[in-house]
């Protein structure tokens, strides 16, 4: 089985073909989705998304989504998670986290205020007993930093292209990290050599779809420019980005699937139940 740890299906570019999108996708192998919310509109929405499509979801605010947040928003999530303490569906807090990348997030006052969304959802994940699903962009330092100050246990760390000892630091603290279709591109030299080097153990799978295409998917700023956008990631790619990473650790295509799907459920311990009875 194939466990896709971080898809957006709620996305709107699903909007046309969801259903159609989810089925692909269990046709190739991928019998659970978590599916991250990235805002408050969103809850309820990817609640019902998993439920309908036996998948599992979280709930939070993304550091992207912050700078439109209320400051209430972080109260009517303790009351969410709360409400759905007994969903057996609910896996995690996330996707929160911190984003340095984006220039706009980068400027004093919305770095404090990131930190202080990030903060806050750490100590509900503590509250509610539940992990969490990390936004780590040229931030994973003062993630750890939050970390320390706040346990949770476990967690992911998605699409993480962080250095070697930052990985360590996110695998000493319980944490996966998740892997998708970066690992692609001929030139993520620093994402292969992780993918090589870090203890299997530490690894899982994602695809962020529609985000981050598989170099297969991707178009070229010459067909943008000719008006073709850039290819729609989906959950269905999860097996052959999965075949990149097994060729990247010289591992057989099935010991990666028992081993990813054994890390998933070490750091989302409520998706064993799901697995036991996935379509």
């Amino acid at each position: 089985m194939w466990i896709d740890t971080h898809c957006h299906l709620d996305a709107a570019e699903f909007d046309a073909d969801r259903d159609a999108v989810r089925a692909h996708a269990r046709a190739q192998g991928v019998s659970l989705c978590v599916i991250p919310a990235v805002e408050r509109a969103h809850w309820a929405g990817v609640a019902q998304l998993a439920q309908r499509h036996d998948d599992a979801y979280a709930l939070g605010i993304h550091p992207l989504y912050v700078p439109q947040a209320s400051d209430d928003d972080v109260l009517a999530l303790d009351a969410a998670l709360s409400e759905r303490q007994g969903d057996p569906r609910l896996v995690a807090v996330g996707e929160i986290g911190l984003d340095f990348f984006v220039p706009a997030l980068c400027e004093p006052t919305m770095r404090e205020r990131q930190w202080l969304f990030y903060t806050a959802q750490l100590k509900l994940a503590q509250k509610h007993h539940l992990p969490v699903i990390l936004h780590v962009r040229r931030s994973a330092d003062l993630l750890l930093k939050g970390l320390r100050q706040h346990p949770v246990g476990s967690g992911m760390a998605h699409a993480f292209n962080g250095s070697a000892q930052q990985a360590q630091n996110f695998v000493d603290m319980g944490f996966a990290l998740g892997f998708g279709g970066a690992l692609s591109y001929e030139r993520a030299l620093q994402l292969h050599r992780l993918a090589r080097e870090l203890p299997l153990e530490a690894l899982v799978l994602e695809t962020d779809a529609p985000d981050i295409p598989p170099h297969w998917l991707y178009q070229t700023a010459e067909q943008r420019a000719q008006g073709q956008a850039q290819g729609r990631n989906s959950p269905a790619e999860l097996p052959r980005i999965a075949q990149v990473l097994a060729n990247v650790r010289g591992v057989s295509l099935g010991a990666l699937a028992q081993a990813s799907t054994r890390n998933a459920q070490r750091v989302l311990p409520k998706l064993v139940p799901l697995c036991q009875v996935a379509p």
